[in-house]
């Protein structure tokens, strides 16, 4: 292994125990030093058995047990021209040749199916990717570490923060970054006190100097002040600190009077210490560190951060510059709606215009791990994007607790697609194609600003009270891919995935036209276009081998589609053009919305009136008014309309400071006369 990674280092991947680390290692190392390489990040102990799996272009697994197998893997490495070699390490060893190790499951080596955490370790760093606040500054060039996405790196073991393209110019070790850290935090304290103490001896001196100056004229040498104790000095730097906070907690306090109260001035001069330098030495010295000495005993209460939310259980708000707050007080909970692995979502009365609303409720505990946060933030940022488009779901505000996050968004009482096609089995083809326009502008939207929704399914299409359809959920959303631009994640819904996903290449937005080749196909014929043509009931199959996910993969990859002999030729042929398995010969991918647009299955659809909403909806759901909870199914609207407590265990272990800048409202509510 090298110190540093280069051009002719291999990048590794490894996978163990939920972890991906990332490490360099030279192009001929040898098997003993790669072993020793994965015991030390590993952390095994010295006679620990392991077994090294490396994943092939196939994505099969292969064992590494030799010098020639490893050579072999160095050498696929470089033909292949692989961005980085994947192996995943198994703390024993199978218990014959050719089985599984235990904990070994084949689902592991596809991408995606299992949330990793990964680390990068580089010169004796452990790096993460993290999304940073505006005011966290590059440890080696100095500049901001900020922007969309994933911007920096943090080292989990001494905390330094810095830009992806910077981590490797770091050579010191994580004990001496924090020595280094140490040794500032002295220095500084050293620097408070010996103001405090050079203030104070001052204001000494000059008083004793106007008391008795005809005594010692001309004479310069001051008397030196009395000796500081280490205790003494820690007094009288917490006693400034509470005095400090205590006058900004009375600024921020009104007046219980209509007048302002004047500033009071005492009628004695504030004390001061006239204790020696000496002192600081003595209470660095001793077994407490700075930090601790300045805190212990000593508690201040802030909010951290301005404009924005003061948290907890019962009431949060957020406020915008111009003072305005939205807060979990500010709104009447109704019903339970919807409920999923992440979210609660209940039907909600803003109390000051009376107007129903969606809030979706995430527990903080849940997404306190990097891959949620950024998932909520992705979500946030899509939702303010959305707003006031006709065919999306937007937002009212964001506000958090203690305990959790909030999303208060547009309520649809129409319920989702799904719900309905339950209830009628298929549609005509004039309703699908109507939906299927509103949807292909929803799209085209969210492609125009670099953002593949990868999510759309039957339950993600909602109706309004008119019949008009809304997509909501962008949890899933990838944000900032420009036009010829790619990206890999393995995700979304499994009967949804398109081919290019499972075959764990790189993809573009065209994957959102195979999902909704897949809706309008459901739509039209009543069924998915991967289930058997003979068994149209919906039930699953009396075979499980055919009931598992890697069967229905299997299918998507490899089977052709069967259009159903009751479409007409127009719904076939724009059905074979959305369900094209490679992405280069898909309706869309080549012009987008525009493409879509001139098929002649689209043709009847007059696209300016279908943006204004001027197109009679084929349907209309039968509510009477947006309380109306007949579309929403009870087994969700039976469900107790509370907020369960965290236990103070759990919130201690809330990182609070990586949901700063959550807090958002929608300009346009900051008007009265605006509903929104």
């Amino acid at each position: 292994m090298v110190s540093q990674s280069s051009q002719e280092d291999v990048k590794v991947q490894v996978y163990y125990c939920g972890l991906i680390m990332v490490v360099y290692i030279a192009p001929h190392i040898r098997l003993e030093e790669l072993f020793t390489l994965l015991r030390d990040i590993c952390r095994f102990e010295p006679g620990q058995l392991f077994t090294l799996k490396w994943v092939d272009e196939e994505g099969d697994p292969c064992t590494v047990s030799s010098q020639c197998e490893l050579d072999e893997a160095l050498r696929l490495y470089y033909v292949n021209k692989e961005s980085e070699l994947v192996v995943h390490v198994f703390a024993n060893i199978p218990e014959r040749p050719g089985m599984q190790c235990t904990g070994e499951d084949r689902s592991i080596y596809r991408r995606g199916a299992r949330r990793w955490r990964k680390l990068y370790l580089v010169n004796g760093h452990k790096y993460q990717a993290k999304r940073f606040a505006r005011t966290a500054l590059c440890k080696v060039c100095n500049d901001r570490i900020w922007g969309l996405g994933r911007q920096g790196y943090k080292c989990l073991e001494c905390k330094i923060m810095v830009h992806k393209r910077c981590h490797k110019f770091i050579h010191l070790q994580c004990s001496e970054i924090l020595a280094q850290q140490q040794q500032q935090q002295m220095s500084s304290f050293m620097s408070s006190a010996s103001m405090s103490s050079a203030a104070a001896a001052a204001a000494q001196n000059g008083i004793s100097a106007s008391s008795s100056s005809n005594s010692i004229s001309g004479s310069t040498t001051p008397t030196p002040p009395p000796q500081m104790t280490s205790q003494s000095l820690i007094d009288d730097l917490k006693q400034a600190q509470k005095q400090k906070q205590q006058q900004q907690n009375n600024n921020k306090k009104p007046s219980s009077s209509s007048q302002p109260m004047p500033p009071q001035i005492s009628s004695h001069p504030p004390q001061t210490s006239s204790r020696s330098f000496k002192g600081v030495k003595e209470a660095l010295s001793s077994k407490k560190s700075a930090p601790e000495l300045l805190n212990n005993d000593t508690t201040v209460a802030t909010t951290g951060r301005t404009n924005e939310a003061i948290v907890s259980d019962t009431g949060a708000s957020c406020s915008s510059g111009g003072g305005r707050q939205i807060g979990l007080e500010q709104f009447d909970l109704i019903k339970v709606i919807g409920r999923g692995s992440y979210a609660k979502v209940f039907l909600v009365e803003y109390k000051k215009t009376r107007k129903c609303y969606a809030m979706k409720v995430i527990k903080k505990s849940i997404v306190n791990d990097d891959e949620d946060i950024d998932w909520v933030q992705t979500e946030k940022h899509v939702f303010e994007q959305a707003t006031n488009h006709p065919f999306l779901v937007g937002l009212h505000s964001c506000f958090q607790t203690e305990s959790r996050l909030f999303f208060v968004i547009e309520y649809l009482c129409g319920g989702d697609l799904m719900y309905h096609m339950q209830r009628k089995r298929k549609l005509p083809e004039d309703h699908a194609r109507f939906y299927a326009a509103e949807i292909c502008v929803a799209l085209g939207f969210l492609h125009s600003r670099g953002i593949i929704y990868r999510d759309l399914k039957l339950d993600n299409v909602l109706l309004d009270i008119e019949g008009h359809i809304k997509l909501t959920d962008y949890g899933m959303c990838k944000e900032n891919l420009g036009r010829g631009e790619r990206t890999s994640t393995f995700c979304g819904t499994p009967n949804y995935i398109a081919p290019e996903m499972l075959r764990g290449e790189d993809y573009d937005f065209s994957i959102d036209w195979w999902a909704l080749g897949v809706l309008l196909y459901e739509m039209m014929a009543g069924r998915s276009p991967f289930e058997p043509s003979g068994d149209g009931n919906g039930q699953p199959n009396d075979n499980p081998d055919m009931n598992t996910e890697d069967h229905l993969f299997q299918v998507i990859l490899e089977k052709p589609i069967r259009i159903p002999r009751t479409l007409s030729v127009k719904a076939a042929s724009v059905l074979k053009a959305f369900l094209q398995k490679q992405p280069q010969e898909r309706l869309g991918s080549a012009d987008g919305l525009n493409e879509i647009r001139q098929h002649l299955f689209f043709r009847p659809i007059d696209w300016a009136l279908l943006e204004q909403r001027l197109i009679q909806p084929p349907y209309k759901p039968p509510v009477h008014d947006e309380r109306d909870l007949t579309n929403i199914d009870e087994l969700f609207t039976r469900e107790p309309v509370l907020l369960t407590p965290d236990t103070p265990n759990t919130l201690a272990r809330i990182q609070q400071n990586e949901f700063d800048g959550f807090e958002y409202i929608n300009p346009l509510i900051l008007s009265d006369e605006i509903p929104v």
